[in-house]
């Protein structure tokens, strides 16, 4: 259910920035945005700092392989705004599109490396079943994963779990293609601040 204070309770500079990112991109503002920017001492600050670190901070995963991740788990939550907001930054980020459409096809046959297709397999179980156990761990570490890439996955997994559900409480619409590449751009180039 979208909150009309979402359209128009910002200060006046956020409105200016708002307008500016129109302008330059040619696309509306996202529902993504607008709630980040709401109220930033309660969420968007946090939020925006959490999902940097986990989208952009230092890992052995590469940025492709997080926005992946991020496509991976909304797709198994089912957040429209989510999958097409990261399926286009997976694209771009790993400039193989079939590689990303082969992940969210059918993560068995895709052709991605065993380390990621047991994470991504892992992260799955966690979104759908809301529990990964010890076993899960073995599997993803035997598959060649290390230890502070699973945490890297499962930091990624938190952000988009929590995103995908605000998106959906909130009802984000869902952009044009144009609109989810040129915010696929804008994370590219900025990350999630």
């Amino acid at each position: 259910m979208w909150l009309d204070i979402l359209d128009r309770g910002y200060r006046p500079g956020t409105k200016l920035l708002f307008a500016l990112i129109r302008l330059l991109s040619g696309q509306p503002l996202p529902d993504a945005a607008k709630v980040v920017f709401y109220r930033p001492d309660f969420y968007g600050t946090r939020a925006k700092e959490f999902t940097h670190e986990a989208m952009r901070g230092p890992s052995a995963w590469s940025v492709g392989d997080r926005e992946l991740m991020a496509a991976y788990v909304s797709q198994v939550n089912e957040c429209a705004f989510c999958v097409g907001a990261h399926t286009a930054t997976a694209r771009q980020a790993c400039h193989d599109a079939s590689r990303v459409a082969a992940v969210l096809t059918d993560l068995d046959s895709a052709p991605i490396e065993e380390p990621l297709r047991a994470t991504l397999r892992m992260l799955g179980r966690l979104t759908r079943e809301g529990k990964a156990g010890a076993e899960d761990m073995r599997q993803v570490l035997a598959a060649g994963a290390s230890p502070e890439q699973v945490k890297d996955a499962l930091a990624v997994c938190a952000a988009f779990n929590v995103t995908n559900r605000l998106a959906d409480a909130f009802g984000f619409e869902r952009l044009t293609p144009q609109g989810y590449e040129a915010g696929a751009r804008h994370l590219l180039k900025r990350g999630y601040r």
